[in-house]
């Protein structure tokens, strides 16, 4: 899925069509560390610039966290919470009005810092994120106490009311920012819901693999319900991507160091595509022993060459992120990971043939 933002030229004022996911940019998974958003929102905008991002900040507990967050995006659906995660309730509770809460609060601070940049009104891209509806489905309880997954059409309830709640949360932000959105859903539960490897309320309780068509018509019901070009994210350790590339998603996202020979055939047919890839390279925590931009970068020219791809791909289909989100990482850690990652990018871009020798 591709949007294309129309600008118009001074000397014909014909439309220009204009990609907004682009290669050759680095921008963040999501997460962030701290409990401050217009200190995160600032330095996200800073260390980003090319694509920053509404960040996610879950140290400030429940309704903050990935889960709990997308009860603010809901349409007529809402969580609470048990001592397991999150449950579907029937009313309005303190729980999702924390998540409404916590949500505002970051969009205040994100327009905030949005035009102290001087960003307001420019039409700049931001990334905002939400869980997908996978892993919701998995993660989030029925009233009853089983997962959302065990029944059809509580998931469709759930698809179609992730998908507009995200398209209203989008057309929020263009109209307060003056920005074009790209979207982020993502899926960590990928794999487990595709394996069947979720537990029911009892050890004695388990619950079927849902089919990879039924995982499809899921992903899409949301995908291509968006006026805004959509990134799929996963941080499985054996990422699918096969399944990942049959969506009707633009990009893909995942962490580079989880790719093995295996995956190699179904990552080209994916580039090829004309999807992009958004690849997870910097850290996510502190290296062990310090590291350069050239270390980060490496692993891509690597896998492009592997792949027999043009270098020139670094700077046209592929986005560098850090290897996952933040949230756990030391401040100092995690934003030295967005300059790192926002270095490699602008290597690519400035050296389409550069080489890690």
């Amino acid at each position: 899925m591709t949007l294309w933002r129309s600008e118009y030229s001074r000397e014909t004022a014909a439309p220009e069509p204009v990609e907004l996911l682009v290669g050759g940019i680095a921008t963040g998974v999501g997460s962030w560390p701290g409990t401050d958003p217009l200190e995160a929102a600032a330095t996200i905008i800073g260390e980003l610039p090319a694509l920053p991002h509404l960040v996610e900040l879950p140290e400030r507990g429940i309704g903050a966290d990935m889960i709990g967050r997308v009860s603010a995006l809901l349409v007529d659906l809402r969580f609470d919470s048990t001592t397991r995660g999150y449950r579907l309730a029937d009313r309005r509770t303190n729980v999702s009005r924390r998540a409404r809460d916590f949500l505002q609060a970051d969009l205040d601070a994100l327009e905030e810092a949005w035009e102290t940049a001087g960003l307001a009104g420019t039409g700049h891209v931001i990334k905002i994120q939400s869980a997908g509806p996978l892993t919701l489905a998995a993660e989030v309880e029925l009233p009853g106490g089983h997962r959302i997954l065990t029944d059809h059409g509580a998931v469709r309830d759930l698809s179609e009311s992730l998908a507009e709640g995200l398209s209203r949360h989008a057309a929020e932000i263009r109209k307060r920012l003056g920005a074009e959105v790209i979207i982020q859903l993502d899926e960590p539960q990928l794999d487990t819901v595709l394996e069947g490897a979720l537990q029911g309320p009892s050890i004695l309780n388990t619950i079927r693999a849902l089919p990879e068509p039924d995982a499809l018509h899921i992903l899409d019901t949301v995908i291509n319900a968006q006026s805004a070009p959509v990134l799929l994210h996963t941080c499985a350790s054996r990422p699918r991507l096969t399944t990942l590339g049959r969506t009707a998603a633009a990009a893909i996202s995942f962490d580079a160091s989880t790719i093995t020979t295996a995956d190699l055939d179904a990552l080209g047919e994916i580039i090829d595509s004309g999807k992009k890839i958004a690849l997870g390279l910097t850290p996510a925590e502190p290296p062990t022993a310090p590291i350069t931009w050239r270390d980060v970068a490496e692993p891509a020219a690597r896998l492009i060459d592997r792949l027999g791809f043009p270098r020139t791909t670094l700077s046209t289909q592929i986005l560098v992120t850090p290897a996952c989100g933040l949230a756990a990482a030391p401040l100092s850690w995690a934003r030295k990971a967005l300059a790192l990652s926002a270095d490699v990018a602008r290597a690519f871009t400035e050296d389409p043939e550069w080489s890690p020798q």
